[in-house]
């Protein structure tokens, strides 16, 4: 057993250490909008008990277990009680439909395998997929030895296991595996260590932070299996102690009025969601609800995980300003999980900023700013670095470029993690000399970052940059398009990268839409497209969070498989 350490340095410590308060603690809502709530005190509890349970079933200190858990909370206690047992979660999303089951079972195994994990627990809706899974490992090369054990979460931990003494990690140990949602490539396994999660905890949610007040409570939906869900409202909360209330992850599709009433509710003060969750109430709420929302205590609404549209925010702050809803609430921000979740923050309770500039001269590498009626473009203005940390822009030859210039952007400090679990190959790639290379295009005005797009994803036509999601926001405003599926890239067949735009639309509209894309190419950007793909709705390919994947969409391309019209 580990030797004890000074208070905080680890989630595990952290769990211990919150105040025994009846009134503080996590309330779940359930699918069918119960509640339960659990006080700190009965987390820690609870944690501890699944801990016992896990140490019964064979599992300790070093062992992966991967976590196929959509419950919110069954997934929080059975994290917590994998980390107090001394073996390491391994979260991922649980199957949100029943389309590409073989596709996710692919995905699961790989994360399985990769991870080496010892154990799956899964709930009783996922046990199908749990069995395909070790099917497909142990016929793809692990013996019957190898296979992971697998448990339901309501039936394993029902039993009164033998007390232990908690396991007590040192800061630099592994807290948690958190995979990539494989935007580009295969899922790689990013270690948080238990350092790099306080750090980045103590960051974001201080002084230079989200600035954390004692009558704060934090509202979500996102996804526990994601960074912003798990560490910003569950792991970080909990080591700088913020209750929260979570809402089920798929309630928020079904139903995006139950974020706003739930604030209301319990007068919440913090959330967070990605750009598209703010458009989409915004454009789903009916006027006549807002007499019924009251947003004025929200002091902060984050967005961040995907690409920041001001005129998004622009339009959620008219939509609810009468619902008291302060736009000065709004925080935009930048991170990524190779740095725990945070690398940069907009002041809070400041407005947002956003900096226009020339489209043209942004295409050549240079954010000039321009007023004029010309081509422009709007960058969100994504903050500072946190203290302790620092964020720098630098080109091809890895030199630090000057203010305005684009180029990736790197970043440092203690909330970076020390790589890719078993992956030296991509750690190299990717960490060097203490620096994060994030793959995202960005620049600087001042202290401050404004991050433009991802390094792959760029369209590269004669010698001019262009960003795909500029492309797609703007062929998102034609009627018929919705807007988020919209992809937009580039492909090369030996005469130069021509643009290729593929889109999700109703049969009866494909021939009207396909020709209005065309145009609003031509026109708006000066492109033309070499074709307009219009696909059925629910064909693009995106990651379990939602992101579009723009890589399989280009290969899905080059093999035909958009050819078809809906």
């Amino acid at each position: 057993m580990s030797a004890p350490h000074p208070r905080k340095q680890t989630l595990a410590s952290a769990l211990f250490e919150l105040p025994d308060d009846p009134g503080r603690g996590f309330r779940f809502v359930r699918r069918d909008r119960s509640d339960v709530f659990f006080a700190y005190t009965q987390l820690a509890q609870e944690a501890r008990r699944r801990a016992d349970c896990m140490r019964e079933l064979g599992l300790g200190r070093g062992d992966r277990v991967v976590l196929v858990v959509a419950e919110p909370q069954e997934f929080v206690l059975t994290f917590l009680g994998t980390v107090l047992s001394g073996a390491i979660p391994v979260p991922v999303s649980p199957r949100s439909g029943f389309r590409d089951v073989d596709g996710y079972v692919a995905s699961l195994a790989h994360i399985t395998h990769a991870s080496g994990a010892a154990a799956v627990f899964h709930t009783a809706e996922n046990v199908a997929i749990v069995e395909q899974l070790v099917r497909m490992l142990r016929e793809g090369g692990r013996g019957e030895g190898d296979a992971p054990r697998t448990w339901d979460v309501a039936t394993c931990f029902v039993r009164d296991p033998v007390r232990s003494v908690p396991f007590s990690p040192r800061p630099e140990e592994i807290c948690f595996l958190q995979f990539t949602s494989g935007s580009t490539s295969k899922p790689k396994g990013v270690m948080v260590t238990h350092a790099n999660l306080v750090a980045n905890a103590r960051a974001f949610l201080g002084p230079s932070g989200l600035d954390r007040r004692d009558d704060d409570l934090g509202v979500s939906w996102l996804p526990l299996f994601h960074d912003m869900g798990l560490i910003g409202f569950i792991l970080g909360t909990l080591i700088c102690d913020i209750p929260v209330v979570i809402l089920p992850t798929e309630t928020f599709a079904r139903s995006p009025l139950l974020w706003l009433e739930t604030m209301t509710k319990y007068r919440g003060t913090i959330t967070y969601a990605p750009n598209f969750a703010y458009q989409l109430v915004t454009k789903r709420v009916r006027p006549r609800v807002l007499s019924s929302l009251d947003l004025s205590t929200l002091r902060v609404a984050g967005c961040g995980a995907e690409p920041i549209q001001a005129q998004t925010l622009r339009d959620f702050s008219e939509k609810f300003r009468s619902a008291g809803f302060d736009s000065r609430a709004f925080l935009p921000s930048y991170g990524m999980a190779e740095s725990t979740l945070a690398i940069t923050f907009h002041n809070v309770g400041t407005p947002f900023k956003v900096d226009t500039v020339d489209a043209e001269e942004l295409a050549r590498g240079r954010a000039t700013s321009s007023s004029t009626d010309g081509r422009t473009s709007e960058v969100m203005n994504c903050g500072r670095a946190f203290p302790h940390h620092e964020c720098k822009v630098v080109n091809d030859d890895g030199e630090s470029l000057g203010e305005r210039q684009v180029g990736e952007v790197l970043a440092r400090g203690p909330s970076v993690s020390p790589g890719y679990y078993n992956n030296p190959e991509a750690t190299a790639q990717a960490f060097a000399d203490g620096w994060l290379r994030t793959g995202d295009l960005g620049y600087f005005v001042g202290d401050e970052l404004h991050v433009c797009g991802r390094v792959k994803d760029l369209i590269i036509i004669r010698g001019a940059n262009h960003y795909p999601q500029d492309i797609e926001w703007k062929l998102g405003d034609l009627d018929g398009v919705r807007r988020g599926n919209v992809f937009a890239f580039g492909v090369d067949e030996g005469d130069g990268e021509q643009l290729v735009i593929v889109l999700e639309a109703a049969r009866t509209d494909a021939e009207r839409v396909r020709d209005a894309a065309h145009q609003c190419a031509v026109e708006h950007f000066g492109l033309t497209p070499r074709e307009v793909c219009v696909v059925p709705v629910g064909t693009l390919p995106k990651t379990s969070s939602g992101k579009a994947q723009r890589r399989k969409a280009q290969r899905m391309y080059l093999r035909g498989e958009f050819s078809a019209s809906p």
